[in-house]
């Protein structure tokens, strides 16, 4: 049993595993349980199931600041939050997707499942990825702070637009390359059917299948935002792993209540732009003016805490009477 407290990434084994543990139990719980069979999940149903997800994420923060002291604790919770709230922006780009392609809500649960656990795989690549070249060298970590601060400032300026799903690169290529049914099949990807000239039984893809992947090359988008924040924050590959999982892990329970109401967070967005200028001016802070000194921790999840809430809060009452106290307010296309 020695394996268990070998270090892999900065970090005994045996965390690691009971991290993966506990992902695993709870996707077979939601699923094999919660889930068993497809249904629309109600806007009640959805905010029960995300005060237990994040539950278990404030949960497991605690245990890191248990196990591994109060600086990594605070910094697990801080790339938590921040990795939370960049997901209401993937609620509406997922949103426009499953309109788009017209999947009906009860069949929404399932393919955000497949899409976050291919997640789980993409992320934990990139962020090894992202960890080699920091210990390689130091000062990628600079390129990461200054494209923070560049995306923050964009942000601050970027209009409401919404993607053209259907000149989608992979939406193309899949279409063009592969038997895509014109109808849904339920809950299946790939389903056989009669060849026009054969008369053959054939694999095709559904628009379920063009859905799942659209999704997942969505969420690759957006952490090239969220991956670099959370390295400006720590370097410890576990935390940076964790939190941004489960922050993730939560975000399809999550989805449901914010895609009926994802208008009152209009201006969410410039709170999380001051958050990422923040977070990205805060390695030059610590290195070019505190003299290499660290940023403290508590401080960083105080302002990063601050700006969210402040976001959220000033969304709400802006819109308190409905989507014509926000200017341009994105349309939800899906009714969940």
């Amino acid at each position: 049993m020695d394996f268990l407290f070998y270090d892999w990434l900065g970090t005994p084994a045996w965390f690691w595993l009971a991290f993966l543990g506990l992902v695993v139990a709870l996707t077979a719980f939601d699923l094999g349980v919660l889930h068993k069979e497809d249904r629309e999940m109600g806007i009640g149903e959805s905010l029960k199931l995300s005060v237990f997800y994040i539950g278990i994420a404030l949960a497991f923060g605690a245990w890191i600041w248990l196990e591994r002291g109060a600086d990594l604790g605070m910094k697990y919770y801080t790339g938590f939050f921040i990795e939370k709230a960049l997901s209401i922006d993937n609620v509406f780009v997922i949103s426009l997707i499953f309109g788009y392609f017209a999947i009906p809500a009860k069949y929404q649960y399932r393919a955000l499942l497949w899409g976050i656990i291919a997640v789980i795989v993409l992320r934990g690549l990139m962020i090894a990825g992202g960890a080699a070249l920091v210990a390689e060298a130091y000062w990628v970590l600079y390129v990461f702070a200054a494209f923070l601060v560049f995306t923050g400032i964009k942000m601050f300026f970027a209009g409401d637009h919404e993607p053209d799903i259907a000149r989608n690169p992979a939406v193309r290529w899949i279409s063009t390359h592969m038997r895509v049914t014109r109808a849904l099949h339920g809950q299946h990807f790939f389903v056989k059917v009669a060849d026009e000239k054969t008369g053959r039984l054939v694999t095709a893809a559904t628009p379920l299948f063009l859905a799942l992947v659209v999704i997942n090359l969505a969420d690759l988008v957006f952490a090239v935002d969220s991956v670099p924040a959370i390295f400006a924050i720590t370097t410890d590959t576990f935390v940076v792993y964790t939190s941004n999982i489960m922050a993730i892990l939560g975000l399809r329970a999550l989805y449901f209540a914010l895609a009926a109401m994802v208008h009152r967070f209009y201006y969410l967005k410039y709170a999380l732009a001051a958050v990422l200028v923040f977070i990205g001016a805060k390695i030059f802070v610590s290195d070019f003016v505190l003299g290499g000194d660290k940023f403290p921790p508590v401080l960083s999840l105080a302002v990063t805490a601050a700006l969210i809430a402040s976001g959220v809060l000033y969304s709400l009452w802006k819109t308190r009477h409905g989507e014509d106290s926000a200017p341009h307010l994105p349309h939800n296309p899906v009714q969940p």
